[in-house]
């Protein structure tokens, strides 16, 4: 695949472009999967403002490279591609692209909500949210280490 697997960015991605970077010379692809995420506008009911977020370079992508080296052991892949942006965000603006494709669906959606759960708990980015009381630090939720417990994977920050 020339296409790289994990791309840590500030720039916003086009999903249109992404999904046909990723299915390209692989006529045997039957199914895509993907899942964006986004900036909401609220968050522990407080309005927020803005998100940024922020990584430590060369290990969270050796980190998410190894999400998906445990995903494509798990599932039938033909291609796996993770985008995942970093520095100031608003509300509704794109966070995160889990893209996979398979030869058949099945494969594909299991894949695509593995990589979310797995890179919810396991990926090493910090967020911090601006609300009308200030900035805070966005902590792990117990629903996302449940998400991904359900892999028989146990959360490392819990």
């Amino acid at each position: 695949m020339s296409n790289p697997r994990v791309s840590i960015q500030t720039e916003d991605f086009d999903l249109s472009t992404e999904l046909a970077r990723l299915r390209a010379g692989q006529p045997q692809v039957g199914a895509v999967c993907a899942f964006v995420g986004t900036v909401r506008d609220r968050s522990d009911g407080q309005a927020v403002s803005t998100m940024e977020l922020e990584h430590y370079p060369g290990m969270t992508e050796k980190a998410i490279a190894a999400m998906i080296d445990a995903a494509q052991r798990r599932f039938d892949l033909l291609g796996v591609r993770i985008i995942h942006r970093v520095g100031l965000l608003k509300p509704q603006d794109q966070i995160v692209l889990v893209a996979v494709t398979s030869a058949h669906r099945g494969e594909s959606f299991q894949a695509c909500e593995f990589l979310m759960d797995y890179l919810k708990t396991q990926a090493p980015f910090w967020k911090k949210e601006q609300t009308a009381e200030g900035a805070r630090w966005v902590d792990a939720r117990v629903s996302d280490d449940a998400a991904l417990a359900r892999w028989g994977i146990q959360a490392g920050n819990a």
